[in-house]
């Protein structure tokens, strides 16, 4: 039996094609919030899987087929633990102790 967790992302997606990506992301992510930014747009979503790495990969690989110059700037929290990823690369796990 696998154990789901409900992570929070919030990230930042740049992309060469806006229009492709922004309908890719409405197909990924219903319910999420997606907003036009400076470069791309900025996203906060909620989504259920076993982990941030696992989230962070599909979301990406999703996106790339459809615009392979994509990039996202993620952070992905679940519980009190935050962690941030660069395109498919982590950068750091952070822990709220308060």
């Amino acid at each position: 039996m696998t154990s789901t967790h409900r992570f929070t992302l919030v990230a930042r997606v740049s992309t060469e094609n806006p229009a492709a990506v922004r309908r890719a992301l409405g197909k990924l992510l219903p319910g999420g919030r997606i907003a036009r930014g400076d470069d791309g747009f900025l996203i906060e979503a909620t989504m259920r899987g076993d982990s941030a790495r696992d989230l962070n990969r599909d979301l990406l690989s999703a996106l790339r087929r459809v615009e392979r110059r994509t990039r996202l700037r993620a952070e992905w929290t679940a519980g009190r633990t935050t962690e941030r990823f660069f395109d498919y690369v982590p950068k750091g796990t952070r822990t709220r102790t308060t």
